[in-house]
């Protein structure tokens, strides 16, 4: 009788503990979807924002060089000063690019559902 019990009592503690994980697995699967759906939205914004970002950055900068060796070819004596502005400019072209990959990037890694747990 008293086996029995113990039994009894060791399979019912048994369950309960398959059963915590169930219910705790099911709410780890909602917030894994939930997840799953962030981190699919933040990959393609971050992909298509890189890709204007990096199209834009280029073309600027290919208008920027063009213009610039237009000005030497007219006034070779200038080709200082507008070599530096050029340069100058297209760092400053570029750093917009970079800040759109930084932005990018905290978009991906940044998690947002750490702060509801």
């Amino acid at each position: 009788m008293f086996k029995r019990g113990i039994l009894i009592v060791g399979s019912l503690l048994f369950l309960l503990a398959i059963g915590a994980q169930v219910v705790v697995a099911a709410e780890e699967a909602a917030v894994s979807d939930k997840k799953l759906n962030y981190f699919t939205v933040a990959a393609v914004v971050s992909s298509l924002g890189l890709t204007i970002a990096a199209v834009g950055g280029a073309f600027s900068q290919s208008r920027g060089i063009r213009s610039a060796l237009e000005g030497i070819a007219r006034n070779p004596g200038a080709s200082g000063p507008m070599t530096t502005a050029m340069i100058i400019g297209l760092a400053l072209i570029e750093s917009l690019v970079i800040y759109v990959l930084v932005v990018s990037l905290i978009i991906l890694f940044a998690d947002p559902f750490a702060l509801l747990s």
